[in-house]
């Protein structure tokens, strides 16, 4: 028989097919045999294009990470492009959170995080930050960040107005929470997030860590 015109697999396809399955079932429903099973492959075939599971999540983490705005680093002043940069980075997590553990360990050895990291180290430097405080800083948004995409605040209420009544007397609305999730964890957010760079930024004028650039 002739061979296919184009192969069955890729490190596409294998990404996509994880990144689906950690989306429905979480991280531990990822084992080769599964992935292969999804694919319609037998399990060899992905040591092709993978070694290991990790790799493969690996991966998939870096696929997502890849996806968050950078360019604001070389454009804006380090306020504006931190605030941007906070909220891709929460959008983009926020939509697969079930990879958030893996990707939260660091970024390893995987491009896209490395990239990321690069620029917003870069950046804040290059605005004058000690490079040890864009340390802290960088350290300090992934903590903000991925805590904020892991779980819903507005959704760790049940929606029965009874529940809360009698007992828990200033809670009395807390059923209607989950129905403005939204609005409520992106609202939340966004208040964390510019109070953050409001101390910042009381840092950053307090030393006078950008008296000596130039615009």
């Amino acid at each position: 028989m002739p061979r296919p015109k184009q192969a069955l697999l890729s490190r596409e396809r294998i990404i996509a097919a994880a990144t689906a399955l950690i989306d429905a079932e979480g991280l531990a429903a990822v084992s080769t045999r599964r992935l292969a099973a999804e694919l319609g492959v037998r399990g060899p075939s992905l040591y092709n294009h993978f070694a290991t599971k990790d790799e493969i999540l690996d991966a998939v983490a870096d696929s997502i990470a890849a996806q968050v705005e950078i360019g604001m680093f070389a454009t804006e002043p380090w306020q504006k492009a931190l605030k941007a940069w906070g909220h891709s980075y929460r959008t983009a997590l926020a939509a697969h959170p079930n990879i958030v553990p893996h990707l939260a360990q660091g970024p390893g050895r995987r491009p896209g995080a490395l990239r990321m990291a690069d620029a917003v180290y870069g950046g804040l430097v290059r605005e004058g930050w000690p490079p040890a405080r864009a340390t802290h800083i960088g350290a300090l948004m992934r903590y903000f960040v991925a805590g904020s995409a892991l779980g819903s605040f507005a959704r760790g209420f049940v929606e029965d107005p009874t529940f809360y009544a009698e007992d828990y007397p200033h809670l009395t609305q807390a059923h209607r929470l989950p129905e403005h999730q939204r609005s409520v964890d992106e609202g939340a957010f966004t208040l964390g997030l510019d109070a953050l760079i409001d101390g910042l930024t009381l840092t950053y004028d307090q030393f006078g860590y950008g008296k000596n650039l130039r615009r």
